[in-house]
Formats: C-alpha cells, structure tokens, sequence
C-alpha cells in the first residue's frame, strides 16, 4: 500500500494576460511542476467577470501547483508584492498526495 504524505496546494487566480508573469515568478523560485487552467467566470469584491475570448481583459487562469511548506512560504513571498496592485488571490491547502518524491 502507497503512503501518504502531506504537502500544500497552492493555487493561484488571476487575470490571464498576467499568467507568464506568475509562471515566472514560480519557476524563479524553483517551482518544476504545475497546472494552468482556465476559468470561465466568477464574482468577487469587484464584482462579476467572465470570460473575455477576444482580449482576455476580463479572463481568469488559475495555477495549481503542489509543493512542500518551506516552497509553500517561497511561492506566497514571491507574490505577496503583486497581491493587491494584480488582483492575484493566493489560496493554500494541507492535501495527502501518493508518490511524495514526485512534489
């Protein structure tokens, strides 16, 4: 039977013309391994969006990546300064994975 072993999930929602910079600052921190998806819509404190096909002004990604807490602490650092000024939501999880040597 395969262990579990705990690590973080980190996701990270933002605009979609600014998912190269996030790339960028996780691979600047040693991120290897991650998700980008596409979000459709939402609501928030600035109210609703969706998505934006034409110019992606409006369009949601968001980047999964899942990691050990001292790389959790690196990744929320690396963006902690863009927070607020991008609109970035941070959100940070305890999951159990199966192969822990893979994050």
């Amino acid at each position: 039977m395969n262990k579990m072993v705990e690590r973080i999930r980190i996701e990270i929602l933002l605009d979609a013309p600014l998912s190269r910079l996030g790339i960028e600052l996780l691979e600047g921190v040693g991120v290897t391994g991650y998700t980008l998806f596409a979000a459709s819509a939402g609501a928030g404190r600035s109210g609703r969006w969706t998505d934006d096909q034409l110019t992606l002004a409006d369009t949601k990604v968001m980047i999964l990546t899942i990691c050990n807490l001292a790389k959790a602490g690196t990744i929320i650092a690396a963006f902690e300064p863009l927070l607020e000024s991008h609109g970035i939501m941070i959100i940070q999880s305890s999951v159990h994975v199966v192969r822990s040597e893979k994050f």
